[in-house]
């Protein structure tokens, strides 16, 4: 396989080829080392001791984070390989949602072990091949150890208990039981048990700086970051019949260049009027529909706001229209896109809407609760500032994401790095039975596997050789594949006891993922510059 390097990258010059085997191993060394430095630089964010990342932006704006997707998606990569491993954690990200961070570090320590492999004179594709082996050994070991999750809608506390494994390794840890009660409720709440399925759009997570971490809640319902258009109007709706429109409160504009001459004040009071009349029917048809809420995308100007308000029609503006569409699905409403098309069944129904204000700069949002069609759900998430708010954020969408996968699969593997051990351990034996080169391969991806507990261990401040070891040697004897790294010094190596566990979709994911990528990897033997520009 050959990748195309961007002009001026070092490689082979378009039309030009070298048969030179040292250049094809210069170019393997090349591409390894590029992705095991993207691996290192995010290791030492694994596990429940992991370190932040501080990342700054060319315009100056800080993120925090230790979440491994943000890392790499944030980070200013430009060789090629390693925009593949920034590729291979969003792909861990969009479906899984959790294991970001370990995904790359699996990656980067398979390529170490290959480059080993290589210097022996093995061919790159022989060690693929042992490691697409060995990948399908680990898979089935994480089935034969994996146990079903049982749980049901009136009794979460499993699920919990799962969402709190996830949020211990973030910034809300010191919250994690209050976090992951408020992830599963979220999860609960728009679930389709018969299907197995999450529709995770229903579930919307906003944050407003102010208050603090303990102050989240789940709101049963939509948050918009908008407020009422007129200090007059109602405050409190109940019952709300809703109109969704898209179109603005505004005379209609000729779409050909034109000019009005007003040269007497009789013609300026005719025009005057046959714009108040146009607001006046336009808020009219509101009113005949039976609507007792306005909310649309575009503004409108004070004459069209006084008279919604003289009619004792509220109103929300400048709505977005991915939370008009929410809106749509949540009411059981039709987006309108012209008034004369407005008529009682196009209207959305809700229990309560209410205007909530905060603090003491009267910050206001809009609640719409007891929505009619669905179950939308929002995450309201306060904090001390906007990093800490968009780090909460982060870590709820993985929790969320760790609950949807128990909903879709409700099997799990325990966590503390003792899954990798006992596939790694099956790995070995499996190897035994192989008689080609790929057994070297594949003791090597497992060698490879005790990266993740390595790095638990090192994370964690204890000492990483003598404790994988101890660990390895225990679940050998006692044939025990649930014992891993004590991070949290708690006397015990069971995870089962500990309670610390993940989903058996997200870890065999993350082996699958990583070894595909190594594959591509190593089959890659030369650079080329491209002869075109882009």
């Amino acid at each position: 396989m050959v990748a195309v390097a961007k002009p001026g990258s070092t490689g082979t010059k378009a039309g030009e080829r070298y048969s030179d085997n040292k250049l094809k191993q210069d170019i393997r060394t090349s591409n390894m080392g590029a992705a095991k430095k993207l691996a290192d630089a995010i290791r030492t964010s694994l596990g429940p001791r992991g370190m932040d990342k501080m990342l700054v932006s060319g315009n100056n704006d800080v993120t925090i984070t230790n979440d491994g997707a943000t890392i790499l998606q944030e980070m200013e990569v430009e060789h090629q390989i390693g925009k593949l491993l920034v590729e291979l954690s969003r792909s861990q990200d969009y479906e899984i949602g959790d294991g970001t961070t370990g995904v790359v570090v699996l990656a980067g320590s398979l390529l170490e072990q290959a480059e080993v492999l290589l210097d022996r004179g093995i061919h790159p594709l022989r060690i693929a091949e042992g490691f697409e082996m060995a990948s399908k050994v680990a898979v089935a070991e994480l089935e034969r150890i994996s146990e079903t999750f049982e749980f049901s809608a009136t009794d979460a506390e499993p699920l919990i208990r799962t969402c709190m494994t996830t949020l211990s390794s973030k910034i809300v840890n010191r919250c994690k039981r209050e976090m992951a009660e408020i992830c599963v409720k979220a999860v609960m709440a728009v679930a389709d048990f018969e299907r197995r399925d999450v529709n995770l759009d229903l579930i919307k997570v906003e944050g407003k700086v102010g208050g603090k971490l303990e102050d989240t809640v789940l709101v049963n319902g939509i948050v918009l970051d908008k407020d009422i258009s007129h200090p007059q109007m109602a405050k409190v709706i109940k019952d709300a019949k809703i109109a969704i429109l898209t179109c603005p409160f505004e005379p209609p504009k000729p779409k050909t260049k034109h000019k009005i001459d007003i040269d007497t004040a009789e013609k300026y009071e005719e025009l005057r009027q046959q714009e108040e009349k146009y607001f006046k029917d336009m808020v009219q048809q509101c009113k005949d529909s039976g609507a007792t809420l306005i909310i649309c995308q575009w503004g409108f100007d004070d004459e069209a706001n006084h008279l919604l308000m003289h009619e004792k029609l509220p109103a929300i503006r400048w709505v977005g229209g991915v939370e008009l569409e929410l809106l749509a699905i949540a009411t059981g409403g039709r987006i309108v896109p012209r008034f004369q098309e407005l008529t009682p069944e196009k209207l959305g129904s809700a229990g309560s809407v209410k205007e909530v204000s905060f603090g003491t700069t009267k910050d206001r949002m809009v609640v719409i609760e007891d929505c009619a069609a669905s179950k939308a759900v929002t995450v309201f998430v306060r904090g001390g500032n906007k990093m800490m708010i968009e780090e909460t954020k982060r870590s709820l969408h993985d929790a969320i994401c760790v609950a949807r996968n128990l909903v879709r699969s409700n099997k799990i593997v325990y966590g503390g790095g003792s899954a990798e051990l006992a596939c790694g351990i099956a790995v070995e034996e499996a190897a035994d039975n192989i008689p080609g080169v790929e057994q070297y391969a594949m003791r090597a991806f497992a060698e490879a596997l005790d990266a993740v507990p390595t790095a638990l261990a090192e994370n964690s401040g204890l000492a990483p050789i003598e404790t994988v070891a101890m660990v390895k040697s225990q679940q050998l004897k006692e044939k025990n594949p649930y014992l891993g790294v004590d991070c949290k010094e708690t006397g015990t190596n069971d995870m089962k006891e500990q309670g610390v566990f993940e989903t058996l979709i997200g870890k065999q994911q993350q082996m699958l993922l990583a070894t595909q990528v190594v594959k591509l990897i190593l089959k890659i033997d030369d650079v080329i510059t491209s002869g075109k520009y882009d």
